[in-house]
């Protein structure tokens, strides 16, 4: 069953929140220190622009690849981030040695928490002026095993009421069950309920597919044709919350 492309900002009572790219990132100067060792000049902040940039390929590949989890998913991942990047900065290094390079120095199966670990700026200040309006807040995430532990290692446990991740209960983005399973944690109906996340074939696809509401994050207008509403940041979102002071 999929739900109105609309979201009724008036109905809702619940809020799914994805983790990656959402709340939190990767550590990218550690990423940029590790490709620097292997011959690649960039920034922190340049990898963090290349990754938003990745996100429609990542996406677009999903229906084939059917995961976002796993050495291969990674390998992908660390290549349509680094294919975005200047040319001149890996000038002379090709893409294939430096992503088995980056993967064999960054992929620790089920310690996703070791490099997924940055808690994105502002989001907590937002995940907290949502919560006092009285929202339930649940996490749901395509992870390791190891999001309960990131969530608590940079404190913002407290602000959800509960955390559902893909290994821990079976199912992974898109697979509607995993939704199904974040509602039934929550005690929430599908039809008052919005998710919001940054990969429109696990986020919105899904969402949709178990009859919840879905946003797509889009903090760099990367995502010029989704049909779906958008928003740019948790900020932007708790705008259009009823009882927000910022809302129109």
């Amino acid at each position: 069953m999929a739900t109105s492309r609309t979201v009724p900002w008036e109905e809702l009572d619940t809020i799914f929140f994805d983790a990656g790219n959402t709340f939190l990132s990767m550590d990218f100067d550690r990423v940029a220190a590790v490709a620097a060792s292997l011959g690649v000049e960039c920034s922190g902040g340049q990898l963090e622009r290349a990754e938003a940039a990745a996100r429609p390929v990542l996406s677009a590949a999903l229906a084939e690849r059917r995961t976002t989890e796993g050495s291969g998913a990674f390998r992908f991942y660390l290549g349509a981030t680094f294919e975005r990047l200047p040319p001149s900065s890996r000038d002379g290094v090709e893409l294939d040695a430096l992503v088995s390079g980056l993967a064999e120095r960054l992929f620790s199966p089920g310690r996703n928490d070791r490099l997924w670990n940055r808690r994105l700026p502002g989001r907590r200040d937002a995940l907290e002026r949502i919560r006092a309006l009285g929202y339930r807040m649940v996490v749901v995430s395509n992870s390791d095993g190891s999001m309960a532990r990131t969530v608590a290692r940079i404190g913002m446990d407290h602000l959800f009421d509960g955390l559902v991740d893909s290994t821990v209960v079976g199912f992974e983005k898109p697979d509607p069950r995993i939704f199904e399973v974040a509602l039934d944690l929550a005690g929430a109906r599908p039809e008052r309920t919005v998710h919001v996340g940054d990969l429109y074939a696990a986020d919105v696809v899904g969402a949709w597919a178990a009859g919840v509401h879905a946003v797509l994050l889009d903090p760099f207008g990367d995502w010029p044709e989704v049909d779906c509403p958008k928003v740019a940041d948790l900020d932007e979102l708790a705008a259009l919350l009823p009882g927000s002071p910022g809302r129109a």
